[in-house]
């Protein structure tokens, strides 16, 4: 599925929307150019979510939890070196959880995510302000919320 964003309110109301169809246990790989909005598609993700706090990019803390109609864990793994890494953050207890687990640049971790995940790949458009967003699913929950999204 893909879908042309043409500024920040079309990025707001497709996270929200994307939010407010999660439940728990859902994951999103956001991945994608530098720069193209992961943290702001993020935001709006948290409020579909009833999130009530301020969401910021968790690049130097790695992860940041958010109490909302589900646990929301947002994960930014820009900078793991490596294997150990992953596994010394105990990623599986996030990815297994109650929670929805929201993941920037979730494809630098990939081999270590369960089957069933939500993939977000946001790259520039043809202008500053335009996103193109190609949504992929890899199992039966992730093409569910993809038939969702695609009713509205």
């Amino acid at each position: 599925m893909e879908i042309v964003l043409k500024g920040l309110e079309d990025t707001e109301k497709f996270g929200y929307r994307l939010g407010s169809l999660l439940e728990g246990g859902d994951i999103v790989c956001l991945t994608g150019d530098l720069g193209a909005g992961k943290t702001t598609l993020t935001k709006s993700i948290a409020k579909g979510l009833d999130v009530k706090d301020y969401v910021t990019s968790p690049t130097f803390a790695l992860i940041n939890e958010y109490k909302g109609r589900v646990p929301v864990y947002h994960f930014d793994v820009y900078r793991l070196e490596g294997i150990e890494d992953v596994i010394d953050l105990g990623f599986e207890e996030y990815f297994y959880s109650k929670g929805v687990t929201i993941i920037e640049w979730g494809d630098k971790i990939e081999k270590f995510l369960p089957e069933d995940i939500l993939t977000v790949e946001m790259n520039r458009g043809k202008t500053d302000n335009e996103r193109i967003i190609s949504i992929f699913s890899n199992g039966k929950r992730s093409e569910t919320i993809i038939e969702e999204l695609k009713k509205n």
